[in-house]
């Protein structure tokens, strides 16, 4: 065929024409001039990056009549021969079809004859790590020493395949992915070169589609050319390559930013409709909300962004009323989700109830605002005297030893008061969990029923386990210890069990009266401000 495609044709054939890999090409000119030239080296890094070019020009930069020169001639015959693929002592090799041991010990053997006309039989072999362990094994004396007129080089996209012992005989050199920038400006120079018109989103476009591959980008220029032939519109590059536009991106991320399900939901059914690839749609999405991210933390984020000014600008408009932690929320759940989209046999619905829980997400509060709404409410609690008052009655029993000397001691405490039973049960609870928490489980469990000149009634409102538990001896001997020290007189205590033989008037009371104090305290306005500070819920309510 007569045509030659963009990749072949725009060929670099200079190291000052490689694209985006400085670090290797001056790294090899300096050690031409300086005659420190590697008798093996190893080119790796990602496809379509200029590995098998880069090695083409230093085969012609060694092997050039006028060197060898860090400048290549690119006349004289040796040069052309190896630009062709026809030189004779220039050598590629296929290493996924020539991967056998066979083949390397036909090229052990022919590297002990001297090149036909140039200085240096080079062996270029692509794709090495598809060679066998025993080609690996066979390749390594000959590799480690070979004559001094052979040159190894090997291309590979899989460098963690080659055995340690191939790459410490070789010199490592590693290929760097194509900033978006160099590839926009070389797809550019093409374009002028040719008198194609394309508009820069367009060639954006196919710079972000290559990712980070020259030779993918200059392929699906050449598929552009063949289609739109002299110019080329936005639209049309859309269609040629099946990617979404990307006002339809920010649409959709809008949708999903304002829990607006049913735009979110319509975009995503154009979109099928259109034939988009839905698996790719959501590792666009997730590639924009991550955009997003960086965007909102600020200024110097710019360069971890590689999309053009007009579209930053939109990032920055679309993030300026959303916290940091809410975009951080939506990135992690569509990461997450991508996985089981990709793998999904009907991405449709997978992304259906992906963005449905997307918009269902309650907003993330950030932690300074948590915690200005917290001084807030403890502004708020110190001014409620009715809280204060609760608080010092909570707070406010301080037991009293009885080993205390006797002119120290209180009057011993009436029987009979202005606090109810409950009161009391509340503050012996108090006394209990300071020296004796081990039995207040139990009484949690229990009330006090009734209250004699000699005696109190404890009646027991659980199971029969905690009955028994504070019937045993020991538990006894400390409800005697505890009553004593609050009463200041001996007490006999009485455990009875709910429903045999105690009084069920006063234990109704006290119970109506506990779920009376736990629906003020739940209606409490402190109470809900506090729940939609923290977004929670209330699992118990405690009565002191």
């Amino acid at each position: 065929m007569s045509y030659l495609v963009l990749a072949r044709k725009y060929r670099p054939q200079t190291f000052e024409q490689v694209v985006g890999q400085a670090h290797v090409t001056q790294t090899l000119k300096n050690s031409i001039q300086a005659d420190r030239v590697a008798h093996a080296l190893l080119f790796a890094g990602p496809r379509g990056i200029g590995k098998t070019s880069v090695a083409r020009i230093l085969a012609k930069a060694m092997n050039c009549e006028k060197g060898p020169a860090a400048v290549p001639c690119n006349t004289c015959t040796s040069c052309k021969e190896i630009t062709k693929g026809i030189a004779v002592d220039v050598l590629e090799i296929d290493g996924a079809s020539n991967r056998g041991i066979d083949e390397i010990r036909e090229l052990r053997e022919n590297i002990k004859y001297m090149p036909g006309h140039s200085r240096y039989k080079i062996y270029i072999i692509d794709e090495v790590h598809m060679l066998t362990a025993p080609a690996f094994n066979a390749l390594l004396k000959t590799l480690e020493e070979p004559p001094a007129h052979v040159l190894f080089i090997f291309a590979t996209t899989e460098a963690n395949r080659i055995p340690v012992t191939i790459l410490s005989r070789c010199q490592w050199h590693d290929f760097r992915r194509i900033g978006l920038e160099d590839i926009l400006k070389q797809l550019a120079e093409i374009c002028r070169g040719t008198s194609f018109e394309i508009s820069k989103d367009s060639l954006m476009l196919l710079a972000r589609e290559a990712d980070g591959s020259m030779r993918d980008a200059l392929s699906l220029l050449d598929q552009v050319m063949a289609y739109c032939e002299k110019a080329a519109t936005d639209d049309q590059v859309l269609d040629i390559l099946g990617a979404v536009d990307r006002k339809v991106i920010f649409g959709l991320s809008s949708a999903l930013l304002a829990r607006d399900a049913v735009k979110a939901l319509t975009l995503l059914d154009e979109l099928y409709n259109r034939g988009h690839d839905l698996k790719r749609l959501s590792m666009q999405m997730a590639e924009h909300f991550r955009h997003l991210l960086i965007v909102k933390m600020g200024h110097g984020a710019g360069p971890l962004v590689e999309v053009p000014a007009h579209e930053l600008t939109l990032m920055e408009q679309q993030v300026e009323s959303i916290s940091f932690e809410s975009l951080n929320q939506v990135f992690n759940t569509l990461f997450e989700a991508e996985t089981g989209i990709r793998l999904s046999p009907q991405p449709k619905l997978a992304m259906e109830m992906l963005f449905i829980k997307l918009c269902q997400l309650a907003p993330v509060v950030p932690f300074d605002e948590i915690i200005k709404k917290l001084e807030h409410l403890a502004k708020e609690v110190k001014t409620d005297s009715h809280i204060t008052e609760v608080k010092e009655v909570c707070q406010g029993f301080q037991p009293k030893t009885p080993s205390a000397p006797e002119h120290t001691r209180e009057p011993e405490k009436p029987l009979t008061s202005s606090m109810s039973l409950s009161q009391i049960w509340q503050e012996l609870l108090v006394v209990f969990s300071e020296k004796y928490p081990a039995l207040v489980p139990n009484l949690e469990k229990a009330i006090l029923s009734k209250i004699g000149s000699d005696f109190i009634e404890i009646t027991v409102t659980g199971n029969s386990f905690c009955t028994a538990r504070l019937q045993d001896k020991k538990s006894m001997a400390t409800l005697q210890e505890v009553c004593h020290q609050y009463f200041k007189r001996n007490l006999e205590i009485k455990i009875v069990e709910s429903g045999k033989g105690a009084s069920q008037k006063p234990q109704h009371k006290e119970l109506d009266r506990t779920k009376c104090l736990k629906k003020e305290a739940l209606a409490h306005s402190l109470v809900k401000e506090a729940l939609g500070v923290f977004q929670g819920k209330v699992i118990d309510v405690k009565i002191l």
